[in-house]
């Protein structure tokens, strides 16, 4: 039976055993090819030549490209995606794709060909940054965004592996820095950002870390020596969008009760907080999302978390992303 499956790969124009999967129209494989996913479409490009040659067609990839990846497009130098195929686009594209000097990133899910956008905390407005007394940047291999430095034409087995090596199709990059609180009473990150986001629901997150964590001798140690102040009141997390939507929640950083046996679960790892959802119906006009966290309550002091970036996702790929999101 192995041998029978084999042959269909080649066809008429290569075992003589008969009609195969060699020979299909290669118009009819791309036609096929639209309902598939790209990394699929990636894997059954090794079958043989016209299922190769319908994984190149510009059809296809379109076909996996939001309606404004033109927008994304122009977040780039012009010589970047001059004259390249759809194909290539999409590679190009999903990959982050900086903008507003390195602070925001925007990239397509590799499998559905979604937009994305992470903002690093360089990219927020933050009380107290330039006051080395309450704030530090720390450099990090840790970062969630980031970590393609340059951007290169692609040939479909490059594509392939890129794609079949993230089968979640997440991206895993990094910003490589974040923003350590040491102590402050009042603690304030806002910003805002003007995207055209394409038609979807999306999810908005940040990302926090409770203490400060380095390498020695090749692992991974966390301190917690500045973690305080965040079991006794809540932090509040709210967004609002140009169209009118709001939503708002509230989250406290760190459990009161410890876990003897297992820890506190929330100290030494990233936490993804999710603040809501909102939707957009068309990518013109331009979306804005203004965002906030804080607590304010200067009664106290709180200190030893990291701010990591502030996640815009559609909503329905946050079941692919890593362990840690709260709902």
């Amino acid at each position: 039976m192995g041998a029978a499956v084999s042959g269909l790969g080649d066809g008429a124009n290569g075992s003589g055993i008969g009609p195969g999967l060699g020979d299909i129209p290669e118009s009819c494989v791309a036609c096929v090819f639209m309902y598939l996913t790209p990394p699929e479409i990636c894997n059954l490009a090794r079958l043989n030549r016209a299922f190769r040659g319908a994984a190149s067609s510009d059809s296809v990839w379109e076909s996996k490209l939001p309606p404004n990846y033109q927008d994304l497009l122009d977040l780039l130098p012009a010589e970047r995606h001059q004259n390249l195929s759809k194909k290539d686009i999409f590679a190009l594209l999903s990959r982050p794709v900086p903008f507003d000097q390195g602070n925001k990133e925007a990239w397509l899910d590799r499998v559905t060909g979604r937009v994305c956008l992470a903002i690093s905390a360089r990219g927020m407005a933050i009380t107290g940054i330039d006051d080395r007394r309450y704030w530090n940047w720390i450099t990090t291999e840790e970062s969630s965004l980031g970590g393609f430095t340059g951007w290169c034409l692609m040939g479909l087995p490059a594509l392939c592996n890129i794609l079949c090596t993230c089968p979640s199709g997440i991206v895993k990059a990094w910003f490589n820095i974040v923003a350590y609180l040491q102590q402050i009473w009042w603690f304030e990150v806002d910003g805002l950002v003007k995207f055209p986001f394409p038609a979807d629901t999306y999810t908005l997150s940040f990302r926090l870390h409770l203490g400060r964590f380095s390498k020695r001798l090749g692992r991974r140690v966390c301190t917690f020596e500045h973690t305080h102040g965040w079991d006794i009141k809540p932090v509040r997390f709210e967004f609002s969008t140009s169209d009118g939507q709001q939503a708002s929640c509230e989250f406290c950083l760190d459990d009161t009760e410890h876990d003897d046996a297992n820890g506190n679960h929330k100290r030494g790892c990233w936490i993804d907080y999710k603040v809501g959802e909102f939707v957009v119906s068309d990518s013109e006009p331009v979306t804005e999302v203004r965002f906030s966290m804080k607590q304010i309550d200067c009664t106290h002091s709180k200190g030893g978390l990291c701010v990591d970036s502030l996640f815009i996702i559609p909503s329905d790929l946050k079941k692919h992303k890593r362990r840690g999101v709260l709902k």
